[in-house]
């Protein structure tokens, strides 16, 4: 459901990842369900890369970054991890959530518009730090 013509790249690791998690990770609500679904369809299309041949800036496993609520403008400081080290007091989002699904594969300055469970949202990354990058 992302409406940017912006490409999905993946490292053929995070890519193997997260189908691993997808397998694995028990669905328990409809909103999980839609979530995994729409990141099982931006999967199939995404261009997979080498690590080292990801752009700079581009959201990953691991990924911290900083996205914009367009319509509140509030600024959320967040960390895109693997279901079993997700922690919201962290600010640790899981891939398969769905803001971690709108996010994964994109990078800095792109808007992506994603159903989250309060609704539609427009997402602005603003910044993305890669510690391996």
């Amino acid at each position: 459901m992302q409406t940017t013509k912006q490409p999905v790249l993946l490292s053929r690791q995070d890519h193997s990842t997260i189908l691993y998690h997808l397998r694995k990770e028990h669905v328990h609500n409809a909103a999980d369900r839609q979530s995994a679904n729409a990141l099982q369809q931006e999967l199939k299309r995404a261009r997979l890369m080498d690590e080292n041949q990801l752009p700079p800036g581009m959201v990953r496993l691991g990924s911290r970054l900083k996205v914009r609520d367009i319509a509140t403008n509030a600024l959320l400081e967040i960390m895109i991890v693997t279901p079993d080290q997700a922690n919201w007091k962290e600010k640790k989002i899981s891939v398969l959530s769905p803001l971690g699904t709108a996010l994964i594969g994109f990078c800095v300055g792109v808007s992506v518009k994603w159903k989250v469970p309060a609704g539609e949202k427009l997402f602005l990354i603003e910044e993305v730090k890669n510690e391996l990058a």
